[in-house]
Order: C-alpha cells, then sequence, then structure tokens
C-alpha cells in the first residue's frame, strides 16, 4: 500500500462488526437522493465529472442496499449512458432545478425492468472498472412514476348501481387490500384484496351494496426509503368522504344518499353573482361566529349548525350585511385537520367570568390560554389531515357521516341567508409525511406527494410538510377533492392558502376544471365559482425556482385572484415584520405623527406619497397596466410603482385584485391603528381611522375581502398570531357591546409587552358599544354605495382604464388626500344610476378642499345613502360647482355622484332603526339617521339594516318622509322606500 493513501474503518453498532478496507472510504451517500429519475429512460444526478467512471443503476426489491468500499457488487443493475445533450425543455421548463444536473440514460431494452425496479430500493452509482465507489446517490422518483402510471380516472369510493368500489393510486407498493371493519371501533377487520392494474398503478377492490356504513384502512405493504426495507403500513384513504372520530378510519359513504342531504338541498337555489366584480368577501371562522353567542342554543355552539339557527345574533349579522352588499362568506379550514381533538370529552375549559375579572393588561390571561392551548376546542385549522372531509369538531357527533349532513346545512343556511360560501383550502402542506402516526400520502406512495429538497428531505418552507403540487397525481388530488367540494357540497368559492408554493399551471388547470361545471351536469355553475389566494413568493419555490409559481407577479392573466399587500401596508403603515407604531395614510404618517422614529418631516411626507401610490394602484385594481400620475410628477404604469423592489400593480383584470386591510394572520386593523394612531388621538379619531379604511377597500376596483368584526372594531387584544390563543383571544360579539380590546396580554410577541401594556391598560382606548355600534352602521352604508353603481365593480383592465381617473397627484397633490373619479358618459356607458362618481378619502386630522377645473360646472351631490349617513361628519361634505371645489371632513370617505337622467328600474330600500349616541370621548359627534340605497340596473337592490340597539333617539316618520323626497328628486323618480321598526 503506498505511503499517504486512504484506509477506511468502519464501525456497525447492530451488528458490532468492524470494516478495514485499503480501498478508501466510500464515495457519496444513498440516504441522500441527489438523483432524479425524470422519465422512464433518463436520470439527472447532481454528480461531477468523472471520466473514468462507469454508471449503474442498482436495485433490490427488499431494500437494504448498502455502500461498502468495494462497491455494491451483491445487487442487481442496469448500466448508465452518461448524456451531453442535456434535457428536454419539456422537463427543464418543469423542473429548472435539474438544468445543472449531469443527464444519464436507460438502455431501451432495459426500461421493461422500470416497473418492477420502481416497486424497492433504487441507486444510482459511479464506480470504477474495478469497482472503486466514486459517488454513489438514492433517487427521487416523482416524475418516472408520472411518466409510466398515467391515470385520469376515479379514486377513493364511488357508486354504482348503489354499490360501492374502492380505488387506490399505490405504483409502488408491493401489495394492497382492504381492511373493512363494522363500526369505528371494532378490533378487527375482514380483509378484501384488491387487484392491481398495471397500466395506471391503481388498486381496486369491487364491494357489495352492504359495505355501505362499514369502516375501512388500507393494508399498503411498500418500500419506504426512510426506513430502508419494505413495511406494512395501515393508513386511511387519501380520498376519504367520511371518517371516524379523530380520523383513525375512513368511512364508506354514498354522497348521493338522500339520509345524508338535509330537506331542499337538491332544489337549493343560490344567491345572484353576475361577475367576480360583484364578490363581497367575509373572512370567518366556525368557532368564532357562535362560541360565544347566547341566542346559539349551547349545544350547537362552535358547530356548523349554529349557521342553522335563522335567529342568532351572529346571523341577524350576517343577513343584514348580505342586504347591504356582502356576497360571500370565507370559511377558514373546515376540511379534516389534525391540531383540535374531535372528542369533545377530551376539551378542556377555561373560567372566563374569573378571566373577565382580571386587569386589561395582566399576562394571567394568556398563562390560562396556553396551559390548556393544545388541549381546547380552537385552532384556525392550517393543518390538513384529510383534505375533502369536513371537520370532526366543528359536528354535533364527529365520528361517521353527520358532519356531511351538518356542513351542507351550513352551506344552505347561509346561501337562504344571501350569502355564497367560500372555503379556505390548504393543499400546499398537510400536517405530516413520512411514517409519522398521522401522514397519509406518504404510508401510500413514500416519496411522492411531497416537495423534496436536493437531498431528497421534505421541503417545510410553510412550516409543515410542502406538497408538491407539481407532480401529476398530487394536482389531481387538489382538483379532485375541489370538485367534490364544488358538486357535492355546493361551495362557491376557495380562497388557496400560500397559493405561490403552487404552480401557476396547477392554478389555471383548476379553473378550468371549475369551468367545465355546467348546471344540467353537475348541478353547479362552475364559472360562478371564485378562486383566490395568497401569492406569496418565498421558500424553495421563489423566483420560479421551481417552475412558473402562482406568484403575484405571474398571476396576470389567469383570472385567479391574489391577494394584495400593497395597499394593506400603506394604508396600515409598514408591514407584517416591520416596527409596530410605523404609521401609514390611514394612521397619521406625516399628517398626524405618533412620535416614533419614522424620519424627519420631508421623509414622513415622502413616504406618504408613495403609500398614496401604493393605494392609488389597488384602487385601479392593481393593474400592471393602468397609467397614473406619480409621486414624482411622472406618468407610469402601475408595474412601474415601485413596492419595496417589486412592482406595486400586476394584474391584468380587476377580478384579480383581492383588496383588503385585514386577515386572521397578524393584528385586526383596529388592532394595528392602536398600535399606529398617536398617543392623543380620541376613540372618536380611531373609529374614523378604521371606517377610513373600509371605505378604501370597498370602493377599489377588484374583490373587497375582509376579516370578520372588521366592521366592529373587533380586537384580539394586540395578538398578532392568534391561530392557537382559544376562544378568549379571538372572541366576536354580535351584540355589539364589546370588541375584545383589552382581555390581558397576548402569548404572541411577549417581547413587546411593555409596549402593549401601556395600551391595554389605557381605559381611553377602549371603545363603547356606540362607537362599535357606528363602525357597523358605516360598513353598511359603504357596501351599499358600493352595490348601488357598477362604476365601483368595473369588468375589465380596458373598463378601468377608461373610466377611472385620478386628481391631486404629482409633486404638489395635497398629502393624505385621495381624489378618484369615476366617468360613465359616451359611447360604452354603463346601464347604471350615475353618469359620474368622485370619491375622496382624506386621511388628515382636518378638513381639506380640493378643485379642479375638470370639475367646474358639474351637477354632483353627496351620494344618496351619504346624504342619510348615521355619520354626521361626512353630511357635512359638500361641492360647489363654481369653482369645481369640494369639502372633506377629517377622516373621511366622501362619494359624490352626478345622477343619471337614464331611466333605471326601481329600487327598494329599508331605512335603518337608530343607534344609541357614542359615549367615548370624541372630537368628532355622531348621531342617528336613516341608511338608505340605492341599487343600479345591474345589481340586486340594497337593503341597510343598522345594528340594534337600546330604544331611544332615531328618526321620526315626517323626517324619513323628507327622507324619502330628497331622494325621490335625486333620482328621478326612480327610487322606492321603505321603513320599519328598530328589530
Amino acid at each position: 500500500m503506498a505511503e499517504g493513501s486512504e484506509v477506511f474503518i468502519g464501525f456497525d453498532p447492530e451488528t458490532n462488526e468492524v470494516t478495514v478496507s485499503t480501498e478508501g472510504a466510500p464515495q457519496g451517500d444513498l440516504s441522500k437522493a441527489r438523483a432524479q429519475w425524470v422519465t422512464r429512460d433518463t436520470i439527472a444526478w447532481q454528480v461531477g465529472n468523472l471520466p473514468e467512471a462507469t454508471y449503474r443503476l442498482y436495485y433490490r426489491a427488499e431494500g437494504g442496499l448498502a455502500l461498502e468500499p468495494g462497491g455494491l457488487d451483491d445487487a442487481e443493475f442496469l448500466t448508465l449512458t452518461r448524456s451531453d445533450i442535456g434535457l428536454p425543455a419539456r422537463i427543464t421548463v418543469k423542473r429548472p432545478q435539474l438544468l445543472p444536473y449531469a443527464v444519464f440514460k436507460l438502455d431501451p431494452a432495459d426500461e421493461a425492468h422500470v416497473p418492477e425496479i420502481l416497486k424497492g430500493q433504487a441507486v444510482v452509482v459511479a464506480q470504477t472498472e474495478t469497482g472503486r465507489v466514486l459517488d454513489a446517490a438514492g433517487l427521487q422518483i416523482a416524475d418516472v412514476l408520472d411518466d409510466v402510471y398515467h391515470y385520469t380516472g376515479p379514486l377513493g369510493v364511488t357508486y354504482a348501481g348503489g354499490v360501492p368500489a374502492l380505488r387506490v393510486w399505490a405504483p409502488t407498493a408491493v401489495s394492497v387490500a382492504v381492511l373493512l371493519y363494522d363500526s369505528a371501533t371494532a378490533a378487527d377487520g375482514a380483509e378484501a384484496p384488491m387487484a392491481w392494474e398495471a397500466a395506471t398503478g391503481v388498486w381496486t377492490a369491487e364491494g357489495a351494496a352492504d359495505w355501505t356504513g362499514k369502516y375501512y384502512q388500507y393494508q399498503v405493504d411498500v418500500y419506504v426509503p426512510a426506513t430502508g426495507q419494505v413495511e406494512r403500513n395501515l393508513v386511511t384513504d387519501p380520498y376519504s368522504l367520511s371518517l371516524a372520530t379523530n380520523s383513525r378510519r375512513s368511512q364508506i359513504v354514498n354522497l348521493d344518499d338522500p339520509g345524508l342531504k338535509p330537506e331542499g338541498w337538491d332544489t337549493l337555489a343560490k344567491p345572484p353573482l353576475a361577475a367576480p366584480e360583484d364578490s363581497v368577501i367575509y373572512e370567518l371562522h366556525v368557532r368564532d361566529f357562535s362560541a360565544h353567542d347566547a341566542s346559539v342554543p349551547e349545544a350547537l355552539r362552535g358547530t356548523y349548525l349554529a349557521f342553522a339557527q335563522a335567529e342568532s345574533a351572529g346571523m341577524r349579522h350576517l343577513r343584514a350585511l348580505a342586504e347591504a352588499g356582502l356576497t360571500h362568506v370565507q370559511l377558514l379550514p373546515v376540511f379534516d385537520f389534525a391540531s383540535v381533538d374531535e372528542d369533545k370529552s377530551t376539551w378542556a375549559a377555561l373560567d372566563e367570568a374569573a378571566l373577565a375579572a382580571l386587569p386589561p393588561d395582566s399576562d394571567e390571561q394568556q398563562a390560562a390560554v396556553t396551559a390548556i392551548r393544545d388541549r381546547d376546542a380552537f385552532n384556525w385549522g392550517y393543518d390538513p389531515y384529510h383534505y375533502t372531509t369536513p371537520e370532526g369538531a366543528y359536528a354535533t357527533d364527529p365520528g361517521g357521516a353527520a358532519r356531511i349532513r351538518e356542513f351542507r346545512s351550513m352551506v344552505q343556511a347561509l346561501n337562504a341567508a344571501g350569502l355564497r360560501v367560500v372555503m379556505d383550502v390548504v393543499y400546499n402542506h398537510t400536517t405530516a409525511s413520512g411514517q409519522s402516526a398521522k401522514s397519509v400520502l406518504d404510508k401510500i406512495v413514500p416519496g411522492y406527494y411531497y416537495r423534496l429538497n436536493a437531498d431528497g428531505r421534505v421541503e417545510t418552507s410553510t412550516c409543515c410538510q410542502n406538497t408538491a403540487s407539481e407532480h401529476a397525481m398530487m394536482e389531481k388530488l387538489m382538483v379532485d377533492s375541489l370538485l367534490t367540494w364544488a358538486t357535492a357540497y355546493k361551495v362557491d368559492g376557495f380562497r388557496f392558502d400560500l397559493m405561490a408554493h403552487h404552480m401557476l399551471a396547477n392554478m389555471v388547470n383548476v379553473r378550468a376544471a371549475l369551468d367545465g361545471l355546467a348546471p344540467a351536469a353537475a348541478g353547479v355553475d362552475g364559472r360562478q365559482i371564485i378562486v383566490y389566494g395568497e401569492g406569496w413568493d418565498f421558500g424553495e419555490v421563489a423566483a420560479n425556482a421551481r417552475g412558473k409559481n402562482a406568484a403575484q407577479r405571474n398571476i396576470g392573466g389567469s383570472g385567479i385572484g391574489v391577494f394584495n399587500d400593497r395597499l394593506r401596508d400603506a394604508a396600515r403603515g409598514g408591514g407584517p415584520f416591520g416596527a409596530k407604531p410605523e404609521q401609514g395614510f390611514l394612521t397619521g404618517l406625516f399628517l398626524d405623527p405618533n412620535g416614533s422614529s419614522q424620519g424627519n418631516e420631508d421623509a414622513q411626507r415622502a413616504k406618504l406619497l408613495r403609500y398614496m401610490d401604493w393605494i392609488r394602484v389597488g384602487l385601479a385594481g392593481n393593474l400592471a397596466d393602468y397609467e397614473l400620475v406619480n409621486a414624482a410628477g411622472a406618468t407610469v404604469p402601475g408595474e412601474r410603482i415601485d413596492y419595496n423592489g417589486s412592482p406595486a400593480g400586476y394584474t391584468l383584470d380587476p377580478q384579480e385584485n383581492v383588496v383588503y386591510i385585514s386577515a386572521h394572520d397578524n393584528e385586526t386593523l383596529f388592532d394595528a391603528i392602536q398600535w399606529k394612531a398617536p398617543a392623543s388621538a380620541a376613540m372618536a379619531d380611531r373609529v374614523r381611522m378604521n371606517n377610513l379604511g373600509l371605505s378604501l377597500v370597498l370602493l377599489a376596483q377588484g374583490m373587497p375581502f375582509f376579516h370578520a368584526g372588521d366592521d366592529l372594531l373587533r380586537s384580539k387584544s394586540l395578538d398578532g398570531n392568534s391561530y392557537n390563543s382559544g376562544d378568549w383571544f379571538n372572541r366576536l360579539d354580535w351584540t355589539y357591546q364589546a370588541n375584545n380590546w383589552g382581555v390581558g396580554l397576548p402569548n404572541f410577541a411577549t417581547d413587546q409587552w411593555e409596549a402593549m401594556a401601556a395600551r391595554l391598560g389605557n381605559p381611553g382606548l377602549k371603545p363603547a358599544p356606540a362607537d362599535i355600534q357606528a363602525a357597523a352602521a358605516h360598513f353598511r352604508e359603504m357596501l351599499q354605495v358600493r352595490r348601488s353603481s357598477q362604476l365601483f365593480r368595473l369588468r375589465t383592465a380596458g373598463e378601468v382604464s377608461r373610466r377611472l381617473v385620478f386628481y391631486n397627484t404629482g409633486r404638489e397633490q395635497i398629502p393624505g388626500l385621495i381624489v378618484m373619479a369615476l366617468e360613465n358618459t359616451g359611447e360604452g356607458r354603463l346601464p347604471d344610476a350615475f353618469d359620474r362618481v368622485v370619491a375622496l378619502f382624506n386621511a388628515s386630522p382636518e378638513a381639506r378642499t380640493f378643485a379642479d377645473p375638470a370639475f367646474a360646472g358639474a351637477v354632483l351631490v353627496l351620494h344618496p345613502i351619504l346624504q342619510a349617513s348615521v355619520d354626521p361628519v361626512v353630511r357635512q361634505a359638500s361641492f360647489d360647482a363654481t369653482g369645481g371645489s369640494f369639502s372633506v371632513p377629517g377622516r373621511t370617505a366622501a362619494v359624490f355622484v352626478a345622477v343619471s337622467d337614464v331611466p333605471l328600474p326601481a329600487a327598494t330600500a329599508t331605512a335603518a332603526p337608530a343607534t344609541a349616541e357614542p359615549t367615548s370621548a370624541s372630537t368628532q359627534p355622531a348621531a342617528t339617521a336613516t341608511a338608505v340605497s340605492v341599487a343600479s340596473a345591474t345589481a340586486p337592490a340594497a337593503t341597510a339594516t343598522a345594528p340594534a340597539s337600546a330604544p331611544g333617539g332615531g328618526l321620526g316618520t315626517a323626517a324619513l318622509v323628507g327622507i324619502g323626497a330628497l331622494l325621490l328628486a335625486v333620482l328621478g323618480g326612480a327610487f322606492v322606500w321603505a321603513w320599519r321598526p328598530m328589530e
């Protein structure tokens, strides 16, 4: 042996064997799957240039391949040929990360062995002619499985003539059987064999009629790379339609069974929706909706059936919003998730009366919540277990099919209230992978359904186990699941969590699949199902690293909505990860500084003007091509407005703009205001900030989105991450008596407790019931304003560019005042109540006057709904035609209209009941008034109902008659009003 040669000494702790080799240490690592089998004849491998090497594909059915100094001579192998051509474009477009990989080919004569090899362990080895290993790696096999086992047919439980069949795609399994159980808890199951279809990789069991209602598991014998051997896995069905409590077993059910349908289900009528841009969305958690609603029977609180209590406080609130113009309720995850024990007998509860007695800035409330946080009934549910089964914790009985009927009852009740239903879906990850107890997909086809890194480890950038929808059968699972929710449960929309972790092609295919649902065949009109999601571009998919993903910058032209963080950040100030006191347009930047470190006056002014450009782009549908004058005085398209290094505008159609200012993530809008408003701001000013923010969203082109309770000054006591903060911090009060401010320090962001305590402990920062009621009334009024004119709901980018104009722009603009005009005259006039609409958003604490010759001589009046507003301040807004001058009070959104003389259908409005006067400190008084409605020819008439309150105050019959006469004059007689007493 030559001096300097490498000697390898290895020790196996299981056998206590020592290996000594003069051939050196084995190179490579079979536990790292650094090679990818992309088609049946092609392997891509991250291997260096080894001119002396020969390349082999070693395989063994039972696993156990081990890298020894002398190679793997005892295993079967196929010879590989290194190719200089590279991977074809059809592969690198989908897998750009493989561009630098070396390419290896199988001999065509060896391709017949591929299905056999895929059922066991397979590795690639580079070695010398003498057998010395130069490099070695495991194989990722998802792409070759897609190439070899193409399948588009049904999976899971299907019925023909009342007889079920079960199918599961398991191409790498050695064998699969069904274990049938007579009950959810039966100890033993009867084994039924499944037949293997070699062309598709599908295993099928043809059942019998008496299988209906039985529970089942799949028994899968399959090679598992993580353990290096064939394992026997007992696993539920990825396509489960019904489950035992806590998802221990799947259940065989027929979703067409009349017993699983509430009365009237098959003839359920949907609330009308002419276009996606007519949508206004309210995000709601099932448990939040009724957990504290005393008007719901106690046994039904926190369940699907709470929505079927038509006269509950919560349903009265939702119905009033629908009458005003809300169109959709979006439910946080309602598929089967893992974080809440479905057995209600295990739930731990708090003594809420004791917590309520604690100081508002105490740390004891969060300590009590934290102590039971994983044993209570609450979680947001972003940890999917089974994608196509309703969550059992929200059912009155989590064991079996009750959850199916009750979920349908919820959809039916919301539809009857005038609201469509959106599901928040989380196909980008699951709660577990591998051989974990709650893993499903990986126990059937190990290594296929998840996105792996370059070493073959599961990516976790979503904080869970990332799925790989770029793989055909993961996309199929997603699409099949969505179609089930759309047809069997009549869901009207889908909000995709972390949508950018899916490929754009996935989302385009989702949209196409839904569009293919026709009422005659599917019972629903898939074209009316809205689709939108989060386009945050991060993790392993960022910058199209894994193919073109469904991120903000790629979404334009797809017709799929994406959340607009530009307007959110500009309105609130900063971003979700910035300093909490950082101010924005609403919260006093430059105009009413809070004293925090935000730069000098010039810097704050410049920042405010930049923020105003972001907001203008958002108001214009966040369109990439919409041109406006920016803060520097240049005319540029939206995509040229800079948002922290990215384009502010990125959509190509208004429906792609999901405009929002608050969601379940991060602080509520009111809590953000509490962080950012100057300490001197009175509660009335804070309420006006909240209202102005909601007005920005409601009057923007696109699809407005709100977090439930935005209209009620909802607080989570400054908790910015309440996913597991229990009912206590997530409470909603539909009686409008409290907004949950000051219920203790949150567990989240404990390093900021001192600053939080200073705010939570300040009694002047707690809103009174009248403040909450005034905010609720404002929201309903602005819903009606949006519904009253199609000009706020333009259908195309071309329409927006032709009709929407901003004034008060450029270098010399008035800071804090946005002026938006919408024109409706001349060729292509819309059948609308108005010839022109001018919306002014004044964020200054002071009144502002703005004049422009373009408005001189115009006949503009304050919108009829605002003339009769419950807010006396907005009623002070005025227009002087002589100089084309508008006057808008501080922290106010005012809308002026030029009323058309084109005859329109009459609309019926409902007068609002009176609300109590605010009792908190206020710099601007509130008053009682009647909310009324103007309906366009293209939208249903809006009905307003202000929140109920204690008797007293309000307008008399004479005043109501006066308002009716005013509206008849303004609208040329095309208006009918009606009054009803306070509820």
